[in-house]
């Protein structure tokens, strides 16, 4: 697409030399002394604003010395100037002002000479220092123009970069102020629950009495629920991946889980939002499969394709295609992350027992 362009522009500045050209040639055909040097002197004048973009300075000498060399041959008319007001525009917008004074100061030395008489003389060098100044006034006004439009986008990205910024730090701030809420209300309540459960059971069994199936039940609810407090908590207080998929599945062995990481396709860096993505949905599948699989056996695998990146996670426990659980706040959690990608999740039992997780995600401009 870029080529594409390029080829357009240059193909647009050959067209416009070659109109330039053809306007002095056709005035220049009207002047019977007109001879072949002169046609090749407004040839070359010409064909050099094909590359006024590449090289201006150059354009603009190569067009006064020849629209120079044919006013001083042919005395023609104020046409003969055109390539080289032409030249001196663009000269005076790449910023080359000097450069651009001293070829209409060059050339219209060399055009005094051509008129018949004083009184021509200084009327036609008058009119054309007057374009030629208009060049190189318009010039430098189009510089300046594109200078400041070019900052009022800079200055529009930069306030835009600073909204992203402030949004992030409040959204920082307010997870920190929820942890601390949750922390406050929450884990001392929960903390009380527990060791008062944990002293009953303890008494019960010291005293050879049976324990009450609700106490037990109480005493493992308070722990599971000070587990997810503390993993709740983790997340509001960093939002930032720790480590890789890979470290993952080294925790979950750790851990106990028989866990298995498979990279396939050409491994790529990605954006820091796709790669929390993943990390976060890697995260979450290995802790419910760490829950609820049972002892069974977990493959982590990530596939890399041309424009998708495929997170499976599927192990072989319990889970029964007949009684699908019910979305928890962990699933909820990884379908919003995928949605806001534009990608796709799947997340249910499978038909020959266990449970999968499979998130697709664009690793184009989607993503």
């Amino acid at each position: 697409m870029s080529g594409y362009r390029i080829s357009r522009s240059r193909l647009a500045d050959v067209l416009f030399a070659v109109a330039v050209g053809a306007v002095v040639l056709i005035a220049a055909a009207f002047d019977s002394d007109t001879t072949a040097v002169d046609y090749g002197l407004i040839a070359v004048s010409s064909a050099a604003l094909a590359f006024h973009r590449a090289s201006p300075q150059a354009v603009l000498a190569v067009s006064t010395v020849a629209g120079s060399a044919y006013v001083l041959h042919a005395h023609p008319g104020p046409a003969a100037s055109l390539p080289v007001f032409v030249a001196v525009l663009v000269a005076a917008r790449a910023g080359h002002r000097g450069y651009a004074a001293g070829a209409t100061m060059v050339f219209l030395a060399a055009y005094i000479p051509t008129g018949p008489t004083t009184h021509d003389v200084v009327e036609r060098t008058s009119l054309l220092a007057g374009w030629f100044l208009c060049a190189v006034i318009t010039g430098m006004a189009d510089r300046n123009w594109q200078a400041y439009l070019r900052q009022t986008e800079q200055r529009a990205l930069e306030a835009e970069r600073t909204r992203e910024e402030a949004a992030l730090r409040r959204a920082g701030e307010e997870r920190l102020r929820i942890a601390r809420e949750l922390h406050d209300s929450l884990t001392h309540s929960i903390s009380i629950v527990k060791l008062q459960a944990g002293v009953a059971v303890h008494l019960a069994r010291k005293r050879g009495e049976e324990v009450p199936a609700a106490l037990l039940a109480i005493q493992d609810a308070s722990s599971e629920a000070m587990r997810e407090l503390r993993s709740t908590l983790e997340v509001l207080r960093s939002d930032e991946p720790t480590g890789t998929p890979a470290l993952l599945v080294e925790r979950a062995r750790a851990a106990g889980l028989a866990a298995d990481l498979k990279v396939t396709g050409e491994v790529r860096p990605l954006p820091a939002t796709l790669d929390r993505a993943v990390y976060r949905i890697v995260q979450e599948a290995l802790t419910n499969a760490a829950r609820h699989a049972g002892p069974a056996k977990v493959v982590v695998q990530l596939a890399y394709d041309t424009d998708e990146l495929t997170i499976s996670v599927t192990d072989d426990g319990t889970a029964d295609p007949a009684r699908p659980p019910k979305p928890g706040v962990g699933l909820t959690g990884m379908r919003e992350r995928v949605t806001a990608l534009a990608g796709t999740l799947h997340a249910a039992p499978r038909p020959e027992g266990g449970f999968e997780v499979r998130a697709c995600l664009p690793l184009g401009e989607a993503g």
